[in-house]
């Protein structure tokens, strides 16, 4: 059987920690999702239940569970999502929240006779949406974004979006109430591939918060990412995600003189190549030099590169003629500035 290399274990990522999965409607805790939580974090607890289907015995128990169980993190995905936002007072990761579920059930023929997606507990297999259960989820969908201008909550939530999601569309209403929303390339259902791109390293950014930990800082200018024809650069995104597991990577690009048009097409180019690890992490500049980090990765010696304060790689040059003798060189240094 082929190896999936996108499941990864990250022993050192919510070490001791517990996390808690709020799984999606007509799911349960049998979810892939809790399996590829446990196997990437082998260190952390992941604690799911099956969640009732009548929405107001469905949070109460929610709201019981995060009680009791204090987690670390809770991550909620679709319906999940949804809940995951009302469960105020903890760092949450929602992924494509359904935050008008009821709408949801009415455009996508969710009503009638269900079939659970993943087994249940209690063995029940199939389940009947009635217009009164929609109802219920109406009524329960409009208690949303009741807290979220409490002190703290923006800094406390999380927001994936797939930029394929046919089935939910509330990126524009989430952002009307937080801050952190970010697009993913993916479709509603996650895989390997989305948790391993795009979910991992918000949980990295979160635990790092929580140890406040602070990791060795690398520069790589979006020269040393594509050519002068904007391609990839060889092994370039193969090298990042690798540099992402132990270090904090900005992508640094010239500052234009009021060329929004290049701003633009910076953060198109990054948000499409790069995605969720760039969010918040482009830095605009003509001068290298007062940047403050660990590494510089650099083709070109210009705007104060060659006395960037910390080490300077340049790539091209005798010992670092591609990506593949980078991955090589901090391979062999490890994490150490």
């Amino acid at each position: 059987m082929e190896e999936n290399k996108y499941i990864k274990q990250y022993p050192d990522i919510m070490n001791g920690k517990k996390i808690m999965y709020v799984h999606g409607f007509g799911s349960s805790a049998q979810s892939g999702t809790v399996t590829r939580i446990r196997e990437m974090l082998p260190h952390a607890t992941v604690i799911a239940e099956d969640i009732p289907v009548h929405p107001e015995e469905g949070f109460a128990m929610l709201q019981t569970m995060a009680e009791r169980e204090k987690p670390d993190l809770i991550i909620g995905t679709s319906m999940g999502g949804m809940y995951t936002e009302m469960l105020y007072g903890f760092d949450r990761i929602l992924i494509n929240p359904a935050f008008r579920i009821a709408d949801t059930m009415g455009a996508h023929g969710m009503t009638g006779k269900q079939v659970f997606q993943n087994p249940r507990k209690d063995g029940i297999q199939e389940f009947i949406v009635t217009k009164a259960m929609v109802k219920e989820y109406r009524d329960m969908q409009e208690r949303c974004f009741s807290h979220a201008g409490d002190e703290g909550e923006h800094d406390r939530v999380w927001a994936l979006f797939g930029d394929r999601d046919e089935l939910v569309d509330t990126y524009d209403l989430y952002m009307e109430h937080y801050t952190q929303g970010i697009s993913f390339h993916g479709e509603h259902r996650t895989n390997d591939k989305v948790f391993y791109h795009s979910v991992m390293p918000v949980i990295r950014w979160i635990d790092d918060k929580q140890e406040r930990r602070e990791r060795p800082i690398i520069y790589i200018t979006i020269d040393a990412l594509r050519d002068y024809r904007g391609m990839q650069q060889s092994s370039a995104m193969k090298a990042f995600r690798f540099l992402l597991e132990r270090y904090n990577i900005y992508i640094v690009a010239q500052a234009p003189d009021n060329d929004n048009l290049y701003i633009k097409e910076v953060h198109d180019w990054v948000k499409e190549v790069v995605n969720v690890p760039a969010y918040q992490h482009i830095v605009f500049t003509n001068r290298k030099d007062l940047l403050y980090g660990d590494y510089l990765i650099d083709p070109t010696p210009d705007n104060g590169s060659t006395t960037f304060m910390g080490t300077r790689i340049e790539l091209g040059d005798a010992t670092f003629k591609t990506w593949e003798e980078i991955i090589t060189y901090f391979d062999r240094i490890g994490v150490q500035p």
